[in-house]
């Protein structure tokens, strides 16, 4: 039930999850509602998804919501690329997050993989 917890890329992306929280505490107070709450969610939805689709009876649907997971991780890193071109957040805080994303992203493509893989040698049954 719970063999999300186990998994190192949904621990991963949980502690960018809060990294996220954490730069986005310093922008101004106009953006509380904007691109720090577009890149909060951005940064929530990427373990979340990760939890959901381990915690589905499926291998076919983990692999979707890993797919969405990788989603929101592009979402967080065009997000942040804006944050650090308005002056935001510093370079070396968005290119920490950029690293973290990318880092989750390539695991997530392995973890998609491997779920293929594993279905591709499953016998056909007739």
């Amino acid at each position: 039930m719970n063999r999300f917890k186990n998994l190192i890329v949904w621990q991963q992306a949980l502690d960018l999850s809060v990294d996220v929280y954490r730069v986005t505490e310093k922008f101004p107070k106009k953006e509380v509602y904007g691109l720090a709450s577009q890149m909060q969610r951005a940064g929530v939805s990427v373990p979340s998804n990760i939890a959901e689709g381990a915690a589905r009876n499926h291998d076919g649907e983990f692999f979707y919501f890993l797919g969405i997971a990788c989603g929101s991780a592009a979402e967080l890193a065009t997000q942040t690329i804006i944050a650090e071109r308005l002056g935001y957040i510093e370079k070396i805080e968005a290119d920490k997050i950029l690293g973290e994303t990318e880092h989750i992203m390539n695991r997530v493509f392995k973890l998609q993989q491997q779920l293929e893989t594993k279905h591709k040698k499953r016998p056909v049954r007739s």
